[in-house]
């Protein structure tokens, strides 16, 4: 890192533990330039970072001061705390007629895409990786087109194993699979792993093309609720794992959709132990884990997996290549199971798109992209929680993830997420109501945010908007303004 990178994190540390409240003036430039050895210019285009991520405002002739909107008096959500709710088998899967009728809702490029589950395209590279796509186009053997399938090609495959390498932990290239994007990943690897009929543990709230997959494949799902901090609820698993007849789980440890929320790396090594005492595989869906806002990427569960039962999905569709559909997994010991069924099913990941991505991570600057694309992320998450602040009535609850692009709001008991879903899609925005991210349909007080957009003055209206719609509704209607 940049050693105004290098202040930028540490200020930025202090400001979401707390330790710089709302308010604080920051050291003047020339207390920071002593304090810490920088050039007068290095400390300014630190503090100039920090007033674009929305944590810091300039005061003429005063100063940078700490904003009210870095650490939002927002309560966090209840729904999906810890020992609120037992694990519960879902009955007969019937989830996705609602998921569709609410995605197929948000394909209006006009829609504000408060309910998108995409980031902005904008944010990537796209330009200099069609460079990097017409350059290995020239260069294209036809016998790289029939090589190496259906593991994906051996460069893209190391960039992948450096990648891990860079996160602290070994990954063999030579057992890496490359898939058409983490959903095919997530995929094989459940069809690897379980049977029609057999139990799988999710997360509730939980990813509704996790329930999509399981309707498909006639399985069953266990219910594991997530806390909206600390992530998974492992006691609750615990209790689950010796009730039930679990056949394999799919969680997300890392900025968890929908809440944002993150297991502590002690929770993960814990979650590791736990399945491998039962001997029960964990297909990690981890395809935010490098868009955090601290200054490492969080290890995933990958990383404390010593009998080969953690298979890792992850893809550059969150990253850099939305569209080219670039995924993986490091499949542990179901390596052979998943190359042959992708063998049976895709064959392969489109080579093109493969090499492309290979050529940008060799020499596009993939690290300084993504220094950029989670500063936009931060800033636009604090956009997000000051226009809730200002817009929204008095108690609402909002997660608050340290990476990814999503916020869990949470309002009071008989509130109606879809009823707002619908009248937002009226007047031109979208949201992500809370029941299709359940297979009981639960959490129909709740929705999802996605923060993955540059702030501007259309989603400043957006936020104002749905901040009267959910004003109409009960139990908001005759509350005081």
């Amino acid at each position: 890192m940049k050693r105004y990178e290098q202040l930028v994190e540490l200020l930025a540390t202090d400001i979401r533990n707390g330790r710089l409240a709302p308010g604080t003036r920051l050291p003047s430039i020339r207390t920071i330039t002593a304090q810490h050895g920088l050039s007068a210019s290095t400390a300014f285009k630190a503090y100039y970072w920090l007033e674009e991520k929305g944590l810091v405002r300039a005061r003429p002739r005063s100063g940078y001061y700490v904003t009210a909107s870095a650490m939002q008096p927002l309560a966090a959500p209840a729904a999906g705390k810890s020992g609120s709710a037992p694990a519960r088998v879902a009955p007969r899967l019937d989830i996705s007629e609602l998921v569709f009728s609410v995605l197929d809702a948000v394909q209006d490029p006009a829609i504000v895409p408060m309910g998108s589950a995409f980031p902005a395209p904008e944010l990537f590279p796209l330009q200099r990786l069609g460079k990097s796509l017409a350059r290995v186009a020239r260069h294209l053997h036809g016998q790289d087109t029939v090589a190496s399938l259906p593991q994906g090609h051996p460069v893209l495959r190391q960039q992948i194993a450096l990648r891990y390498l860079g996160m602290g932990m070994a990954q063999s290239a030579q057992e890496l699979i490359v898939t058409s994007g983490a959903l095919e990943a997530l995929n094989l690897c459940l069809t690897a792993a379980a049977r029609p009929g057999d139990l799988i543990a999710i997360e509730s709230p939980g990813f509704y093309a996790g329930l999509q997959a399981l309707e498909r494949l006639k399985m069953k799902a266990l219910e594991i609720p997530v806390h909206p901090q600390d992530g998974l609820d492992l006691a609750a698993l615990d209790q689950a794992l010796k009730r039930h007849p679990v056949k394999a789980c799919w969680f997300m440890t890392s900025f968890q959709n929908p809440m944002g929320a993150s297991l502590s790396l002690a929770k993960k090594k814990a979650l590791v132990a736990l399945l491998a005492s039962h001997d029960i595989p964990l297909i990690e869906d981890d395809v935010y884990g490098e868009l955090y806002f601290g200054n490492r990427s969080p290890l995933p569960a990958k990383a404390f997996d010593r009998k080969g039962l953690v298979m890792h999905c992850s893809s550059f569709s969150k990253t850099l290549a939305p569209g080219y559909r670039v995924g993986w997994v490091a499949p542990g010991r179901f390596g052979q199971q998943i190359a042959r069924l992708k063998l049976m099913t895709t064959l392969s990941a489109s080579l093109p798109a493969q090499l492309a991505v290979a050529d940008y991570l060799q020499h596009g600057g993939y690290d300084k992209h993504l220094r950029r694309l989670r500063h936009a992320m931060e800033s636009q998450l604090s956009s997000l929680l000051a226009a809730i602040a200002r817009h929204f009535p008095q108690g609402v609850r909002v997660s608050r993830p340290a990476g990814g692009y999503f916020v869990w709001v949470e309002f009071a008991q008989g509130f109606d997420a879809l009823a707002l879903h619908h009248a937002a899609l009226e007047q031109g925005i979208s949201v992500a109501p809370g029941p299709i991210f359940s297979a009981r349909r639960n959490f129909g007080h709740c929705l999802r945010l996605n923060y993955g957009h540059p702030w501007s003055a259309r989603f400043e209206a957006a936020m104002q908007t749905l901040g009267a719609l959910v004003r109409q509704q009960s139990p908001y209607a005759q509350a005081p303004r």
